[in-house]
């Protein structure tokens, strides 16, 4: 499915795709990135989860200040109470890359993101919060539903082959099952 535009008007949509596709193909495992709470709200409220392995990726703390978290603390704590997994980690494309780029104008990390964005920015973080769920041991190698969106919201959702950081080009997008045409 492709959305005309991106945005925050899918995110209900792409959700729906992802748990339909990981309920008639047997996927256990659902990564959704959730910034502000926005997807990880609809997420709980409108959605079949108790089946799954779902984990919830937020932004690290400090990302837009420091010492800042913008992923609400009541929410998590309330995912969690519902047995969805939240990670809050260093996003595998960005923190040490960003420090580098400050002091020298470029990093290998920033080259890697600047390339998956060519896909759209979901690509890039679908890629990014799978490898960090496998890192945290919250889902295992192989494949995964991941949904990601291009700012608020989720617009793009797809199976991933699944992998730790380390392993980063050993990771597939294998199948594309919702995506903004534009981003």
């Amino acid at each position: 499915m492709y959305f005309e535009q991106a945005g925050i008007g899918n995110t209900e949509k792409t959700l729906e795709i992802a748990f339909r596709y990981a309920r008639e193909n047997h996927v256990q495992h659902i990564v959704v990135a959730s910034t502000g709470g926005h997807t990880a709200r609809m997420l709980l409220d409108r959605f079949p989860y108790e089946s799954f392995n779902v984990v919830v990726v937020t932004h690290n703390t400090g990302f837009k200040a420091p010492g800042e978290q913008e992923f609400p603390d009541d929410l998590r704590d309330e995912l969690t109470a519902h047995g969805i997994k939240v990670l809050t980690g260093t996003l595998v494309l960005r923190n040490l890359g960003t420090a580098i780029k400050a002091l020298t104008g470029g990093s290998e990390q920033d080259l890697v993101a600047a390339t998956l964005r060519i896909m759209g920015q979901g690509i890039k973080v679908c890629l990014e919060i799978t490898a960090m769920a496998c890192d945290a041991g919250l889902v295992p190698p192989g494949d995964v539903i991941v949904v990601a969106g291009t700012e608020k919201g989720a617009d793009l959702a797809c199976l991933i082959k699944g992998d730790s950081s380390n392993r980063f080009f050993d990771m597939k997008v294998r199948e594309i099952l919702a995506k903004p045409r534009e981003f």
